[in-house]
């Protein structure tokens, strides 16, 4: 990634506890507008997501294996999460994502909004699509190190399921988010275990893996 955009990542993204505190200021005073119908159907969206990710942010923590996979990571990083606070897959994967970064402070999360960094989110597109959350890690001279996003592969599944069953659009997303919440956040966790692992260090060896 070229210096300058890496340098608006790390200096204006938003820490976890910023975006939330951003999502909560839009929705107050979104309620106290006259809005537009595509204006409500938006804040809906929001309000609903900021429920997802509260009960994710009370019920969510890191398994043990994961925890001592991060903490074997011994090399800075930065990951960059693009997303906007009403979508929906971000809400189910956005609180595991940050719960997963606290685990060790060489790990640097920082949030960056889709549509304010058109710049940013086009190096990252699905299937030329500006599909968010994306989370993409960098070294701190701005390399990258791996991208993941923006479903876990157990979430894309189901997508594919409903769409050749043909539901609608209601009704697929309902399925998709009954899956998170009977996921839980492990397949993240899984996806994440070996997205880490040539990043760790083996202790008693002493060196990197592989």
């Amino acid at each position: 990634m070229k210096k300058e955009l890496f340098d608006v990542i790390v200096n204006k993204g938003l820490s976890y506890e910023q975006y939330t505190k951003l999502t909560t200021e839009q929705i107050e005073d979104s309620q106290k507008k006259v809005l537009s119908e595509a204006e409500k159907g938006l804040l809906g969206y929001t309000v609903l997501n900021q429920h997802r990710s509260k009960r994710l942010d009370k019920t969510y923590s890191v398994s043990d294996s994961l925890n001592n996979t991060l903490l074997k990571v011994t090399v800075p990083q930065v990951w960059m999460v693009i997303t906007e606070n009403w979508c929906g897959d971000s809400a189910q994967s956005l609180p595991v994502l940050a719960k997963i970064a606290s685990v060790n402070p060489l790990i640097q999360l920082k949030i960056v909004l889709r549509d304010e960094n058109p710049e940013i989110m086009d190096k990252y597109l699905t299937n030329g699509t500006r599909s968010i959350p994306v989370m993409v890690a960098f070294s701190n001279d701005g390399d990258e190190l791996f991208k993941w996003g923006p479903r876990p592969e157990g979430a894309v599944k189901v997508i594919q399921q409903a769409k050749a069953e043909g539901l609608e659009k209601e009704k697929m997303y309902e399925r998709l988010h009954a899956w998170y919440a009977k996921d839980k956040g492990k397949e993240i966790e899984s996806e994440f275990g070996i997205l880490l692992e040539p990043f760790t260090v083996d202790k008693s060896h002493n060196k990197l893996n592989p």
